[in-house]
């Protein structure tokens, strides 16, 4: 009887240990092909943001004035997404951030990419995805002093959702992505996937060792340092702005391309039923020191 007790004791005790060793590992969420991970115990992109939102934000992109009408679609956006959402892409915080991240990234998507104007039919702020590509690029984007040497007859113009710019940009995002942008930059603009591929690595990698990731601004990852304090750069859509294109948008005051930028992302959150009163404090970067000199701006694009 006595080591009958003993036993049942050392079994009560294992079992408590084990789900203590279990409770102290991170919980990981395995939802199929969309994503598996510890940031994917929320809800995926898919359950929070449907063809329909997309529909609607991007209602003109298919209209046959548009350049790129035809190639951008939701489910290339679901695609590209499963691949980061396992890291935090629309999937870090509740359900309101997991929102407020979309909204911010699509509307900067929007802003780059748009071809509308004041009087334009549905208004400027429903052409967003109207190109895939920079037209009648006036130079080739090449700069054989980086650690990416130019492909022969290569063009590294403006492509994607979020254009990029430059063969050390192909062929580092294209490193992240284990694609070779480097030699075949028009997979870029070949595949609707792949374009916003690239804008969500643009916005989910820091530009430069020690400056944040848009991703990381948004979603509160991000504390200013002292001199970022003193510098204006703040926890806001401004500073996800300023580590997209500081160099050309912030610290020039109220300029139409960061107010554009600004107009989409409140639109869309008005949209998504979220309402633009959540769209969080210090939305601009106009007094904001660039975190890239525009002598040094294009490698954040």
């Amino acid at each position: 009887m006595a080591m009958g007790r003993v036993c049942l004791v050392v079994l009560l005790a294992l079992a408590l240990c084990l789900n203590v060793s279990l409770a102290s590992k991170k919980k990981i969420c395995d939802k199929g092909w969309e994503c598996k991970g510890v940031y994917c115990c929320n809800q995926t992109i898919s359950e929070i943001f449907t063809v329909d939102n997309f529909e609607e934000l991007f209602a003109k992109r298919n209209t046959p004035v548009a350049h790129a009408s035809g190639f951008w679609d939701y489910y290339s956006f679901i695609n590209a997404a499963s691949q980061f959402e396992g890291i935090g892409f629309g999937t870090t915080g509740g359900q309101l951030m997991q929102q407020k991240e979309i909204a911010a990234f699509l509307g900067n998507v929007a802003a780059e990419t748009s071809c509308g104007y004041s009087v334009a039919v549905g208004g400027p702020l429903a052409w967003g995805l109207c190109y895939k590509e920079e037209m009648s690029p006036d130079q080739l984007y090449c700069d054989q002093k980086f650690l990416y040497p130019c492909a022969p007859g290569a063009s590294y113009h403006g492509r994607g959702a979020l254009p990029i710019y430059w063969n050390f940009n192909y062929g580092q995002i294209g490193e992240g992505l284990k694609l070779d942008l480097l030699n075949y930059p028009d997979m870029v603009s070949a595949n609707a996937t792949i374009g916003f591929l690239t804008a969500m690595w643009r916005w989910m990698n820091p530009i430069k060792p020690k400056q944040p990731s848009a991703h990381d601004v948004i979603v509160g990852n991000w504390k200013p340092t002292k001199n970022d304090t003193k510098s204006f750069r703040l926890p806001g859509f401004g500073m996800a702005i300023n580590v997209l294109n500081g160099g050309l948008e912030c610290g020039k005051g109220d300029i139409d391309a960061m107010s554009n930028r600004i107009s989409h992302y409140l639109h869309f959150l008005d949209l998504m039923g979220i309402g633009r009163e959540k769209a969080g404090e210090n939305l601009d970067c106009d007094q904001q020191v660039p975190l890239n000199p525009v002598s040094t701006s294009a490698t954040s694009r």
